[in-house]
């Protein structure tokens, strides 16, 4: 069985060290042995160091590699839309079967690539683009596939997650914690990606589309990012007894979809809230299987090989045995439903005057956009006057009228801050 590999970096080196280390297993277990039998880089002349690979087997010619006769399996760790989507759309029409990492491949082209593959008799695998090493993807897509899910919410990106855990145990601010994460490896030296949402915006069209069985495009996410989390969000959160946490949240309601990903709160008590670091949950409800969760290591060259080596026996025993295993069709509902019309609760803290008749205003706009108030109270006096609100289910659109209604009121100086509270009923 012979393999090409395109991209040799952090992810692709491991590839090949446990394509090397794990031959005989990986043959046992597939019935067959596997080949590496070209590797695509953009790069000839770079160093690899004491990587187990014959040179010759490398390549700057990926769409040769991926179209030749001989080769049965691509494996793709390049990253980006272009060119990998070029080159795995090649390989799909010569018949070859592919396993990826590329979340924002997917996110974006994923319908058309499954189409290709249909058309082609191949396969198409990809469990490393969402959550590293945790085993989510196929599960979605194989042992719940007789089941209906309902709703998946996870922290499906460390960076994120490490950072508002390091400001929930410390006390320190958004920068301050980033910055700790950079010069642990945990952030990129540019981690706009992760830190504005892009990185689990692609993951959670990826995860909406598997769950629901439709096509969800990375541009029907809703994304915010946690730049504008502070700590005293985090203080807020712990208040009523709750985290704040990094969440990619899809959900099914009858023929319609939502999928959205920011900062929100969850109760001290539920699973997710103790997921903390650089580590990724997923927590799934559905009909008859009811709540089940996904936990592990997120990302890294180890674990995301792990997935990838995965699916590289699965497409491999599939293409030796003849059997299909199927691509996802799409079937399902396909109505996405804007954010403005996605319910959950909501916490405000609002910098207000201290004066007789302010909760009483408060409130009035509250009842005119119909949204209820769970709880409220104020602290201080005088200028340090804070009047925090938490209120039940409400449309998101409800909300942010609310929310303009109450900038426009005299006793409200500001709108510190505005964050939803997810997990409960």
């Amino acid at each position: 069985m012979k393999l090409a590999l395109l991209g040799c970096g952090t992810v692709g080196s491991e590839v090949v060290r446990q394509l090397h280390d794990q031959s005989r297993e990986l043959a046992a277990r597939v019935g067959e042995r596997i080949e590496l039998a070209g590797v695509a880089v953009r790069r000839l002349d770079r160093d690899r160091g004491d990587l187990p690979v014959d040179p010759g087997l490398f390549t700057t010619n990926a769409h040769e590699l991926v179209t030749r006769d001989d080769i049965d399996i691509v494996v793709e760790v390049v990253g980006g839309t272009d060119p990998a989507r070029e080159w795995i759309l090649a390989a799909l029409r010569a018949g070859k079967s592919v396993v990826t990492a590329n979340k924002v491949l997917m996110a974006t082209d994923g319908a058309a690539l499954h189409r290709a593959a249909t058309r082609n008799g191949a396969q198409l695998y990809y469990e490393a683009a969402v959550a590293g090493a945790i085993p989510l993807l196929r599960p979605l897509r194989e042992s719940l596939h007789g089941d209906v899910i309902t709703s998946v919410m996870g922290i499906v990106n460390g960076t994120t997650n490490y950072v508002l855990s390091r400001m929930t145990e410390t006390g320190a601010g958004f920068a301050e914690a980033l910055a700790e994460a950079g010069e642990l490896g945990y952030a990129e030296a540019d981690p706009t990606a992760d830190i504005e949402g892009f990185d689990a915006a692609s993951k959670a069209a990826i995860l909406a589309s598997l769950a629901f069985h439709t096509q969800v495009s990375v541009d029907d996410v809703y994304r915010e990012g946690i730049t504008d989390v502070t700590a005293g969000d985090v203080a807020s959160a712990a208040e009523i007894g709750c985290v704040v946490k990094p969440l990619c949240i899809a959900t099914r309601d009858g023929d319609k979809v939502s999928a959205r990903v920011h900062a929100a709160m969850i109760p001290k008590s539920h699973p997710l809230a103790g997921v903390n670091g650089a580590y990724n949950a997923v927590f799934v409800e559905a009909q008859l299987a009811g709540r089940l969760m996904f936990y592990g290591a997120g990302a890294g060259g180890a674990p995301t090989a792990s997935a990838i080596l995965g699916d590289l026996v699965t497409v491999a025993r599939m293409r030796r045995t003849g059997r299909d295993g199927g691509n996802e069709s799409g079937s399902g509902p396909a109505e996405v439903l804007p954010m403005g019309e996605t319910q959950t609760r909501y916490h405000l803290s609002l910098d207000v005057t201290d004066e007789p008749g302010v909760l009483a205003q408060v409130a009035t706009v509250f009842a005119r956009n119909d949204v209820s108030m769970r709880t409220v109270r104020q602290s201080g006096r005088g200028n340090e006057a804070i009047l925090v609100a938490v209120t039940h289910i409400a449309r998101d659109a409800q909300l942010a009228r609310t929310v303009r209604e109450l900038e426009d009121l005299p006793s409200v100086r500001r709108v510190d801050s505005v964050m939803r509270v997810e997990g409960e009923s």
